[in-house]
């Protein structure tokens, strides 16, 4: 089972790294949504998670709340959960979301779910969406995705010519090679362009230099 826990009262869900987009808003009740939309995309939850999201026009990692990974050393990492407590030391959870790999393979995903009492998506022929909680450049035009309220997800997606999209989009096939940062791919959000077998974005000396730090450690420590 890729649901490995689903708490709606706590509006949480686990997840396994290698579970779809679409899975996880299969498994889900009406009325609660991930921190995603439903579409198909290399590696699952766990690369999503890997890339720091798609499509989102706010901060994802806020909506990780937990990671278990395995390190470059081979040691496994629990990292936050579904109640995450004060503590001191670095955030792993953060620091993990967007690092591309460099501090390891996910495992298992903890997510926080959100209301709403409708959604919507669709697809039209103009720029990115702000007001949408997720929009993106695709093929076939540009996407928005919202949920919410009803008249907050109607003025969003309120864009001329706009057809609704009935289907979640699979976009795993334009992607043989992985998923990575370049210019000229198929998919475009407001952080990258998205390209086959494209790489990942050069990380910052610093975060380097952690990542360095983090691995020696686990290994001393596994």
């Amino acid at each position: 089972m890729p649901i490995l826990d689903l708490s709606p009262g706590d509006q949480t869900v686990t997840v396994s790294g290698d579970t779809s987009l679409p899975e996880v808003y299969a498994a889900l009740p009406p009325g609660l949504f991930p921190p995603f939309p439903p579409v198909g995309l290399p590696g699952g939850v766990g690369g999503l998670v890997q890339r720091g999201g798609f499509g989102q026009s706010f901060f994802f990692a806020a909506d990780v709340l937990g990671v278990t990974f395995q390190a470059p050393g081979g040691r496994v990492v629990r990292a936050g959960g579904r109640t995450v407590k004060n503590v001191q030391g670095y955030d792993l959870t953060r620091l993990f979301v967007g690092s591309f790999g460099l501090l390891g393979e996910p495992l298992e995903v903890t997510l926080r779910l959100r209301p709403g009492v409708r959604w919507g998506h669709v697809v039209y022929g103009g720029p990115l969406v702000p007001a949408a909680r997720f929009s993106w450049q695709a093929p076939d035009g540009t996407h928005a995705l919202h949920f919410g309220h009803r008249a907050e997800v109607d003025a969003a997606l309120a864009l001329p010519g706009a057809v609704p999209v009935t289907a979640p989009p699979d976009y795993t096939m334009l992607f043989p090679g992985g998923l990575g940062v370049g210019e000229g791919g198929p998919l475009r959000d407001a952080r990258f362009g998205w390209v086959n077998g494209g790489e990942a974005p050069t990380p910052p000396a610093l975060f380097r230099t952690l990542a360095a730090q983090l691995s020696a450690a686990f290994q001393k420590t596994s």
